[in-house]
């Protein structure tokens, strides 16, 4: 049995256990602070508090409904999509420690070079050492008094934990397929997941130097100038995201209502439509020029197929 398949398995025994946990201490019903704020607006489908949590919102709709869409359910429904969040966080926890175990273990710089190609199977000995690291680190955060605290109750953290783990692991699937063809698709997974997480909270914005950090050491030879350099634009992406991209947006398409309705005479939202019809067909053009760059200045080594079309899909036929 190699290393990667022991992996994915000891992986996901350890991310059930962490859902057990959590389903069977989950509160049974909503905790007194914010959390009956989200559950109505989740059974209602209304917005909490500034900035909002859309994605929340939806999904923590769709639990109610699983647990019977009934007011006196409601907040057990949300309380359970928490739970299992918080589990499989667990799980992407898991499998980012042995990760960066494995590349401690089997001394990757010296095994592989600064390239970076891929590690030789582990060793039996090695194998548990690597498992057994997950293992304590991902079952100490699991029963860890903060993390546990807000994986049994229906609140926003406890998603955004679950997205902040899934992002920061696809940037090391990313690391570690980085010289295959189609590996860029990891990055382009790690945009849309980071975007999604804005509908849930805001913390996943943090991750974004550490995956500059992850893209500067793979790229390239790390020195001390260059490695504070990359910090320093890890952290200038992360304001423009949080100052520019997500508020101005939003902004933006509020200017265009207000100018379609009152200059124009438009229905309400005519002009919040326009922005984003406008917005979709300026991505539309900028990917087909991308692609179409690519063909002529973007190949592999390896005579692959653009890889643009490919990253944009989860799936990648390499």
């Amino acid at each position: 049995m190699n290393f990667n398949r022991v992996n994915n398995i000891v992986g996901w025994i350890v991310g059930l256990i962490a859902c057990t946990v959590y389903v069977m201490t989950m509160e049974p019903t909503g905790s007194f602070w914010d959390c009956g704020e989200f559950v109505s607006s989740c059974y209602k489908l209304q917005i909490p508090h500034p900035p909002g949590a859309p994605l929340f919102v939806l999904l923590g709709r769709f639990f109610i409904i699983l647990f019977g869409d009934n007011p006196l359910t409601a907040a057990r429904g949300v309380n359970f999509m928490s739970a299992i969040a918080s589990g499989l966080s667990i799980l992407f926890l898991f499998w980012t420690i042995t990760h960066f175990a494995r590349k401690i273990v089997q001394d990757s710089d010296r095994l592989t070079g600064s390239g970076g190609h891929t590690l030789p199977e582990p060793t039996k000995s090695q194998t548990f050492t690597i498992l057994a690291a997950g293992v304590v680190g991902a079952l100490a955060y699991t029963f860890c008094d903060s993390f546990w605290y807000s994986a049994v109750e229906g609140e926003v953290y406890a998603s955004s934990a679950f997205f902040t783990a899934l992002v920061f692991w696809a940037i090391l699937k990313w690391e570690h397929n980085a010289d295959k063809p189609g590996s860029d698709k990891w990055i382009i997974f790690i945009f849309y997941m980071m975007g999604l997480s804005i509908g849930v909270h805001l913390l996943n914005l943090l991750t974004i130097p550490a995956i500059v950090m992850v893209y500067y050491f793979k790229r390239y030879k790390p020195t001390l100038w260059g490695s504070i350099s990359a910090f320093i634009i890890g952290c200038a992406i992360t304001g423009v995201v949080q100052k520019f991209v997500i508020q101005y947006t939003i902004k933006g398409a509020g200017a265009f209502d207000i100018f379609f309705v009152n200059s124009m005479g438009m229905p309400f939202f005519s002009g919040f439509a326009t922005f984003f019809v406008l917005l979709v067909v300026a991505l539309f053009f900028v990917i087909r020029w991308a692609a179409k760059k690519a063909t002529t200045t973007s190949n592999s080594a390896s005579g692959a197929r653009p890889s643009c079309y490919w990253a944009i899909l989860p799936i990648s036929p390499h």
